[in-house]
């Protein structure tokens, strides 16, 4: 088999039931979902995933519509590799995902912006005064990435493979993530103070003195 022969201990479940339970019992380093599975569809597998754990999940699916695959990222999925597939790119997809988590690609402190303070690690967001401030995982994904650069420029192209995967390329949708984030981040969305746009190239996340990143 393709990752037992690259040094890899596979664990197979055929049901997304399993999968959810495989996945607590076993703790593995990456998880691949199919989204055709017999009893429920690999979306909730990946979004059940996702209440407890950070572990870097790609999908593997013949739906090639582009609605379909932004479900999947929208779920928390880190890539979308289509069928048919190489089995040397399915490999290295899988191998730069774990080498992303591994390096520590997620911040992990607490970032304060503007109207709210987020806990990179556990993904949670906070208003100022306490209450819940819901971002969706595709949002989380774009501030981590952000913030892992923070004060740096971030370009477009490295964003979107960094939250859509290499396959992804569209711009318009990156706007309209970052207006959301800005919509809820900002204290004036319309003259945002943390996340700039560098025309032509990128975004940029800004954070003052007073409000760097704590762990």
């Amino acid at each position: 088999m393709l990752f037992d022969a690259n040094g890899f201990r596979v664990v197979i479940a055929d049901t997304a039931s399993r999968g959810e339970q495989y996945a607590r019992q076993y703790r593995p380093d990456v998880v691949i979902v199919d989204l055709g599975l017999p009893d429920r569809d690999g979306l909730n597998v990946i979004s059940a995933i996702r209440v407890w754990s950070p572990v870097p999940i790609v999908v593997l699916s013949a739906r090639t519509a582009e609605a379909q695959r932004l479900a999947a990222f929208e779920m928390g999925a880190d890539d979308y590799v289509m069928k048919p597939f190489s089995a040397p790119e399915l490999l290295a997809r899988v191998r730069a995902v774990v080498r992303r988590h591994v390096r520590g690609a997620l911040p992990m402190g607490r970032l304060e912006l503007g109207n709210a303070s987020i806990d990179l690690g556990r993904r949670v967001a906070l208003r100022r005064d306490g209450r819940e401030l819901r971002l969706t995982p595709l949002e989380h994904r774009i501030l981590e990435t952000l913030a892992r650069q923070r004060d740096g420029i971030v370009t477009h192209a490295a964003l979107m493979t960094e939250v859509w995967g290499p396959a992804r390329d569209n711009t318009r949708a990156l706007r309209v993530y970052i207006a959301s984030l800005r919509r809820k981040l900002e204290v004036d969305p319309s003259r945002p103070r943390h996340i700039l746009t560098e025309l032509g190239v990128g975004y940029r996340l800004v954070i003052e003195t007073a409000s760097r990143v704590e762990n």
